[in-house]
């Protein structure tokens, strides 16, 4: 079994409490006051509440939750657009809370990016010029920011609309130059708040697609932002589900569908459909034995999949490969058990 991948970023403790005095409200929400009462008895708002997370390199961390969860608050921390109430936020081991005005400019010019709802482009510059933007602050000379923005123009299909401004874009068209954008910085993390939610549903399943396609060659350390759990359940290596400024349950997005640790969750996940998001991997029985199936699957494919390939025969078993080797069995009794979600 592979070692997990370092942790890149880590939050610890971390609270952020909206008003005007967020330290004195800070004690209240130690002892228990949650967010409704703390707004009418303070007038404070409680943005996040004891956040601890681990985001690993290499990995894309969704975190999800419905309007007002504090997910686009939290994003705006790792980068300090946001000032902590209190807590850490470590990025290979430095506490960003703890930078300078320098060390922060360093920070967001060099090891992180951003990627926007609203793209962010500038009207009065070409594709080309949006592309390049991040590295010409950096002092890039011309030549060569525009043969780095080029390349990852390419990259995304936008290769032949250079010379266009973003106005002549489509929406899809205009967060493709923002990918790009983010890519030619050469950041090691890509921060993305809400990044495809302004999209149509084809153009954002295009994007979605681009975005794993990307990763599988890039392996940068994503944060996503999302309020569509269809979405987050796609991406995600590790998924965050904030409600009211905390963490409701975090893990494993597969083992967070098939157990889920809140009613708050056993509702999130009640409608998706399980068989398109579960993959045998979280199903299997794992080990070998001396009767393993003849028919073989692999991990990665979807419940929805193994059952079109058993024709919905309840009696079938196959042994499960892992990189081509044998890792377990799965018979399809247990696909039809975990199918059926957790009732309360």
């Amino acid at each position: 079994m592979n070692a997990p991948a370092p942790v890149k970023i880590s939050v610890r403790n971390l609270y952020k409490i909206f008003g005007p005095r967020p330290e004195a409200a800070l004690a209240d929400v130690r002892k228990g006051m949650g967010k409704t009462e703390l707004l009418e008895n303070g007038k404070h708002v409680l943005g996040l509440s004891d956040i601890n997370i681990d985001m690993r390199a290499g990995q894309i961390t969704v975190i999800m939750g419905l309007s007002g969860s504090g997910k686009s608050t939290l994003v705006r921390h790792l980068n300090r657009l946001i000032e902590p109430t209190t807590g850490q936020i470590l990025i290979d081991g430095t506490d960003v809370t703890g930078l300078s005005p320098e060390g922060l400019r360093r920070l967001r010019q060099d090891q992180m990016t951003m990627v926007f709802q609203k793209f962010a482009l500038l009207p009065h510059r070409t594709v080309l010029e949006n592309a390049a933007l991040a590295l010409e602050v950096k002092g890039v000379p011309l030549a060569e920011r525009s043969a780095e923005a080029m390349k990852w123009l390419e990259r995304v299909g936008l290769g032949n609309f250079a010379d266009r401004h973003p106005h002549r874009l489509s929406g899809g068209m205009q967060q493709r130059v923002g990918i790009a954008r983010a890519l030619a910085s050469n950041a090691p993390i890509l921060l993305m708040d809400e990044a495809f939610s302004a999209l149509d549903p084809l153009i954002r399943t295009d994007m979605q697609n681009l975005l794993l396609q990307l990763q599988t060659e890039l392996h940068k350390t994503i944060i996503f932002i999302s309020h569509d759990l269809d979405e987050a359940l796609k991406l995600a290596d590790h998924l965050v589900i904030l409600k009211d400024g905390c963490v409701v349950q975090q893990g494993d997005p597969q083992g967070i569908v098939l157990h889920p640790r809140d009613p708050y969750i056993v509702d999130f996940v009640s409608d998706i459909n399980r068989a398109r998001v579960l993959r045998v991997r979280s199903v299997m029985t794992p080990g070998l034995s001396d009767d393993m199936p003849p028919e073989t699957v692999d991990t990665e494919t979807t419940l929805e999949a193994l059952i079109a390939l058993s024709d919905g025969d309840t009696h079938r078993a196959y042994t499960v490969l892992n990189k081509g080797q044998p890792a377990g069995r799965i018979d399809m009794r247990d696909v039809v058990r975990a199918l059926v979600p957790k009732v309360g």
